[in-house]
């Protein structure tokens, strides 16, 4: 393994423009994954604009292109390499066109990358987000580097706050909780890409939030790999000394009042606290575990009114015996229990969910119960996926046991028929009520004057709004539905955008 250089590098500051009479330099960051991934191409792009270069519409009119990648899935690594097959024409073109590839795929496969893609410039992981500019000015006089950290330098680096960021949504902002995980599922890769869990200290978490308020973001959704385990591992550590209320900063002051804390998460505590910042309107979370979905969770939801109505939360599988082997640590019952004691607290509660099909192992009965689990949640929408095995998981190595791939295609058909119908049912429902919208922007499929957006409960809706803007909160009727969308006419505008579009500036 090739860790260049040996020591972190640090942001350099200086600004990457040429002089006042050449344009400055483009970049174009294309992202692979979750919504952590999506968050830290924002922080990607801010550091390049606090560099003094400006956004490419595509790779080819770039002076830079960074890939921010995902190992979820093996198609993301197929889709990582087919890109990079492609940059190697445009690189032999313009040599001086730098490619850097970043995040989870990079972090799993190292120095696979430039074996692979010898053309790229620079490598960096999951640990080290800020340090791509400097790798990428490294480049340009010493060759290709490479940095892949097993961890950050000191817990507070895991968290890239400090970093400028270019939102992709002026309106909506994505607040990272947390990093890592804990969980060892056997399928999944996080934790060796992503390290330890580790909770961000509560009073930052809020600052960042107020900040945000006072730009004019309406809303804001918080990060985490398991984010109902967020701050137990502050709290254990606060716990441990001889004086937990001196530690208000790291677990908030509810926590630290106590007259005899426990070492528990404290994701209610946060909630409520991001929920009552002024201006902040809808407060959103992304991904809980069930096994850790706790009532004080629930209740906050319930009773805090800027915390959406919206829960997602991941199966996996409806059969114990399979839950057992993904080693997910609830069974089928428990997670409709948690289910419903969360619907019958959060009125017009929207659930979705995530569910693999083909699991190492699965028969037929253990599909079938997927089957009926997944009729029994009438969920509003699910993420389904077909097990795809990743080199350094426990399941990768249970290849004797892969379901042949013609059984879970079929398998994977059945459940999206299942999933779709109980989707329709919910959408078809809400036909004749009148919807908040957040307005995102044009719609993509509709139209000249078709904008999207989104209602509390998250559902994405179309409709006819010539002249709105991103970020303004409307009322719609709601006249047609389908699985994965509704269509409405605007009835009124609640309020016009109030963000403030900032340049992101770093000092030097």
């Amino acid at each position: 393994m090739s860790l260049l250089p040996e020591g972190p590098l640090e942001p350099t500051g200086r600004t990457a423009s040429a002089g006042p009479q050449e344009a400055p330099r483009r970049y174009f960051v294309r992202t692979f994954g979750c919504q952590m991934n999506v968050h830290d191409s924002e922080r990607l792009a801010g550091l390049l604009e606090s560099e003094g270069m400006v956004a490419a519409d595509s790779p080819e009119g770039a002076d830079v292109v960074i890939f921010n990648t995902c190992c979820i899935r093996e198609n993301a690594d197929n889709r990582l390499y087919g890109n990079l097959g492609q940059m190697r024409a445009l690189k032999q073109e313009r040599p001086g066109l730098q490619i850097a590839v970043g995040g989870c795929l990079a972090q799993k496969d190292r120095d696979k990358v430039l074996e692979r893609a010898p053309w790229v410039d620079a490598v960096f992981g999951t640990h080290n987000v800020g340090h791509a500019v400097a790798l990428l000015e490294r480049a340009r006089s010493e060759g290709p580097v490479v940095e892949i950290l097993e961890a950050a330098a000191t817990d507070a680096a895991e968290f890239p706050s400090a970093l400028p960021v270019r939102r992709e949504l002026p309106f909506s902002a994505w607040v990272t909780i947390q990093v890592g995980c804990d969980n060892r599922c056997a399928f999944c890769i996080v934790p060796s890409v992503r390290g330890k869990e580790i909770s961000r200290p509560f009073a930052e978490v809020v600052a960042e939030v107020s900040e945000l308020a006072s730009r004019g973001t309406a809303e804001v959704t918080l990060l985490g790999q398991n984010v109902n385990s967020y701050g137990r591992d502050l709290a254990l550590k606060a716990r441990g000394t001889t004086d937990w209320r001196a530690h208000t900063y790291e677990t908030g002051a509810e926590w630290a009042g106590a007259a005899s804390p426990r070492p528990r998460p404290l994701f209610a505590d946060l909630l409520r606290a991001v929920s009552r910042i002024e201006g902040i309107d809808r407060v959103r979370f992304t991904s809980p575990h069930p096994k850790d979905l706790r009532p004080e969770t629930i209740e906050a939801m319930a009773t805090e009114k800027s915390v959406c109505p919206h829960l997602h939360l991941p199966l996996q599988s409806g059969s114990d015996r399979v839950l057992a082997e993904m080693r997910r640590g609830y069974t089928s019952g428990r997670y409709l229990e948690r289910l419903r004691a969360a619907r019958t607290a959060v009125a017009d509660l929207a659930v979705t969910t995530d569910i693999i099909v083909g699991f190492p192992g699965e028969t037929d009965d253990d599909f079938e119960r997927t089957l009926e689990v997944t009729a029994e949640a009438e969920y509003d929408s699910a993420y389904t996926f077909i097990f795809s095995p990743r080199p350094g998981t426990e399941a990768a190595g249970w290849q004797g046991r892969f379901v042949a791939p013609e059984v879970a295609a079929e398998r994977f058909e059945r459940l999206r028929q299942v999933v779709e119908r109980s989707a329709l049912r919910r959408h078809q429902a809400r036909i004749g009520r009148v919807e908040e919208v957040l307005v995102e922007g044009p719609a993509k499929k509709g139209g000249p004057g078709t904008i999207s957006g989104r209602t509390r409960q998250n559902k994405l809706v179309h409709l006819e709004g010539e002249g709105l803007k991103a970020g303004a909160v409307v009322e719609a009727l709601i006249e047609q539905a389908a699985p994965h969308f509704l269509k409405g006419k605007l009835v009124r505008v609640l309020a016009p955008p109030r963000h403030r579009n900032l340049i992101p500036v770093m000092a030097s």
